[in-house]
């Protein structure tokens, strides 16, 4: 994965999210954005992803400038999960998962379920296949919406603080499958405050504070900090 950002401005109401981001990232796998809350990272997450357009700046991702490609045909490489699940309360898990595939990418009804269950039984949640959103845990739920984005077999998985709403057992649950991503080389980019999963899933760490990359490099920085900001984030982070 290559990524590079050329003076990359953000706003909501007139304050100013992102400001003159700047980085050049190339032979990446797994991204971690981290940083204090308000610092970016979402939104960061978000304008590379294309849910939103930035202000001014360009985004490069393999190269390819993403403001001048269409929205829908982006949305159909990479994948997005959320905070917390989005999955339809309506529909089952196996549901959750053919519908994307049938009515966005055109899959048929019998290879879409056999992509679903495949995923389901490699990630331990083929049990659950019938069952109904809230009939799962907040961690099974989240960890199907995982399986959902890679459903599509996405070239780029964005993920965003994936376990934040979720105690630390359901937590450790979804880190193993994101784990797992990593052990099959699959390219992503997360935004997590877990640091110590960071250290076990990135190969690439990018601090942020107040709109702005403070410090970046490889997952060593967060053992070695070079910055005032870095060390007093891990501090904070690791006091108790």
């Amino acid at each position: 994965m290559e990524i590079k950002i050329e003076n990359l401005n953000h706003s909501y109401d007139d304050k100013l999210i992102l400001d003159n981001i700047n980085i050049e990232l190339k032979d990446k796998n797994a991204v971690a954005l981290i940083g204090p809350s308000g610092a970016g990272k979402s939104t960061l997450l978000r304008l590379l992803s294309k849910i939103e357009n930035q202000d001014s700046g360009q985004i490069f991702i393999d190269k390819e400038d993403i403001s001048l490609k269409n929205s829908e045909e982006y949305y159909k490489e990479v994948g997005f999960v959320f905070q917390a699940h989005t999955l339809f309360p309506h529909l089952n898990v196996l549901k959750n998962i053919t519908l994307i595939l049938e009515k966005v990418h055109n899959v048929s009804k019998v290879d879409a379920k056999k992509i679903a269950f495949n995923l389901l039984k490699k990630f331990d949640l083929h049990e659950h296949a019938s069952k109904l959103p809230n009939q799962l845990s907040g961690g099974q739920s989240q960890r199907v919406s995982i399986v959902r984005s890679l459903s599509i077999n996405p070239r780029l998985l964005f993920l965003d603080e994936p376990t934040s709403a979720l105690d630390p057992v359901l937590t450790q649950e979804v880190l193993n499958t994101i784990l797992k991503l990593k052990d099959e080389h699959m390219k992503f980019i997360i935004v997590t405050h877990e640091i110590l999963f960071a250290k076990k899933a990135a190969d690439y760490i990018i601090f942020m504070d107040q709109g702005k990359i403070v410090e970046h490099g490889d997952v060593s920085i967060l053992d070695n900090p070079q910055t005032n900001q870095l060390k007093q984030f891990l501090s904070n982070v690791f006091v108790w």
